[in-house]
């Protein structure tokens, strides 16, 4: 049995696919499982013991190109891609890129999301075999698994959403972050990790209660802050939060992802809004504290005794916007205080 997952992006969205993994391999043991990813994404699943083959997709380095060069290169990856034969291939993206490269890979079942579901109706081209969700499938986990189920009905559904220690943690990023940690040398302290960054403008709390949290743990005597960061604006962001606790929360130095998947499998409890590190947290089995405003908690947040999240308060959360005229009411909306006393509730 071969079988294609086609989830490229976005970091989140990858981790949120990783249950299909062990619901495939619970009715077919020894199948072998490829998927395609964007190159950006590609060593959170290397290695993975339940993956076959990582198909990388270069779609930002195409666009780099001059055209001709840019199509010789399409045409060789599609070549690639096509000489495998696949039993089934399972969109479970939604949209106009993943179902591009759905509809020119080799198939004969091809499973994607109904008109309803799709996130943008070209993708209705390429699959054969259209899913519709109940309103019970709400949690993008259940999405995701809801495809597979209805070529393979007869999985392990025994497993929640939070299934945990769905990632690999690799050995050498293990031990890389075991030498950082021991230069901290946090003795018996609680490792915190304090996530700032998402992609969106819309999704961040705002900086003056990241600062507030920082100091309350701090000020608590057993907690550590470690503050995580992926580009130069989250840096000047945990360079913030660290200033205003004094330098007692600690700015993590930027590494591989497999370290940082390492680093979120050694600590206590992570911090952030809907941004991948979250997910990867829940993934590797971490308890998590997650902050929405304009995404969806009952749709995208972590869950199981071991998670927490706070929405918004606003009557308009959530409203998927990337630009709005509350975006500044709505970043206060949630309080420090609120989050700190949901961290130490699930600490203890």
């Amino acid at each position: 049995m071969k079988i294609l997952i086609v989830k490229v992006s976005a970091l989140g969205d990858v981790v949120h696919a990783l249950p299909v993994l062990p619901y495939v391999h619970s009715i077919y043991p020894d199948c072998e499982v490829d998927w395609l990813v964007e190159e950006s994404f590609v060593p959170l699943l290397e290695g993975h013991q339940l993956i076959n083959d990582v198909i990388v997709l270069h779609t930002k380095k195409w666009r780099k190109l001059p055209f001709l060069k840019m199509l010789q290169e399409f045409l060789a990856f599609v070549k690639c891609l096509r000489h495998k034969r696949y039993d089934y291939v399972f969109d479970i993206q939604g949209n106009s890129k993943s179902g591009l490269f759905t509809l020119l890979s080799k198939g004969r079942y091809k499973y994607g999301f109904d008109r309803s579901q799709v996130r943008e109706w070209p993708n209705l081209l390429a699959t054969n075999y259209k899913v519709s969700l109940a309103p019970s499938q709400r949690h993008v986990i259940q999405r995701s698994l809801a495809v597979v189920r209805a070529a393979f009905p007869d999985g392990d559904s025994s497993n929640p959403p939070d299934v945990g220690a769905l990632l690999p943690v690799q050995p050498a990023a293990a031990a890389q972050v075991k030498r950082q940690l021991s230069q901290l040398n946090p003795g018996s302290a609680k490792l915190v990790v304090l996530h700032y960054g998402t992609t969106w403008k819309t999704k961040l709390w705002s900086l003056a209660n990241w600062q507030q949290l920082a100091v309350k743990l701090v000020e608590q005597g057993d907690v550590v802050p470690l503050l995580t960061w992926g580009n130069n604006a989250e840096y000047q962001a945990a360079t913030a939060i660290a200033e205003a606790t004094e330098g007692k929360a600690v700015i993590w130095p930027r590494g591989t992802l497999p370290e940082l998947v390492a680093l979120l499998d050694r600590v206590n409890l992570v911090v952030g809004c809907d941004t991948g590190p979250i997910h990867i947290a829940a993934a590797v089995g971490t308890p998590t504290v997650s902050i929405f405003r304009v995404t969806d908690a009952q749709r995208n947040a972590p869950v199981g005794e071991n998670h927490r999240f706070l929405q918004a308060p606003l009557s308009c959360s959530p409203c998927l916007r990337k630009e709005c005229e509350k975006d500044a009411q709505c970043s206060v909306s949630i309080c420090a205080a609120d989050v700190y006393q949901t961290i130490k509730e699930l600490m203890n």
